[in-house]
């Protein structure tokens, strides 16, 4: 086939979709922190393989496109900061499943800090291509719950360190960093669609 004649891309759709499918990964990352159950980690694992196809075909997407709507990094970026918050939440429930950590309050608010901040990821793109002025107002408090994040990170690693547990300790940190990680990829998630909101403007 020639080359004008290939597939042309939505790459705001797909890349909605993949924000899309990540928040509800979070929401189902919530609902395990509240009563975990096998059952429940293993739709959060269904749900990370779902988001990983989506930014596959992306990547698929990109490599067959010679122009995109908006610079090619950033949809790359996007994608990967998008994807890394999923990542993170499926590291998280399959650490809990074979090391048997507790699910303690910190770790409830994290989550649940993080599925709020998906959603704010979600409006933002979903608004993106027009450019509205309530794209900013997504971002920045999409940002905001990140520092709520590491606010409740530094408080529960300070709880955590007066436990007598050493093994206890260490199996809960990894937790905690792992969604505070996630914290940092929402951040970045928010950064490079603000970026992009410049360049379009």
């Amino acid at each position: 086939m020639m080359w004008w004649f290939r597939k042309r891309y939505d790459f705001f759709k797909m890349l909605l979709n993949q924000a899309e499918k990540t928040q509800e990964g979070l929401k189902a990352l919530c609902d395990f922190f509240d009563t975990p159950s096998t059952q429940k980690g293993f739709v959060v694992q269904e749900i990370e393989k779902q988001a990983d196809d989506l930014r596959r075909a992306l990547i698929e997407a990109l490599n067959q496109t010679f122009v995109t709507p908006i610079d090619r990094e950033d949809i790359f970026g996007l994608s990967r900061a998008i994807d890394d918050m999923m990542d993170y939440a499926k590291t998280s429930v399959e650490e809990v499943m074979l090391f048997g950590v507790r699910i303690n309050g910190h770790l409830k608010k994290m989550a649940e800090a993080l599925h709020t901040a998906s959603r704010d990821i979600v409006s933002a793109v979903r608004l993106l291509p027009t450019r509205a002025h309530s794209v900013s107002d997504h971002i920045i408090r999409a940002k905001k719950t990140e520092n709520f994040v590491e606010h409740i990170y530094r408080q529960a690693l300070a709880e955590l360190f007066q436990n007598p547990n050493v093994i206890e300790i260490l199996k809960t940190r990894e937790l905690y960093r792992h969604l505070s990680n996630a914290a940092d990829r929402g951040d970045e998630a928010a950064d490079i669609v603000g970026d992009i909101l410049v360049k379009m403007t």
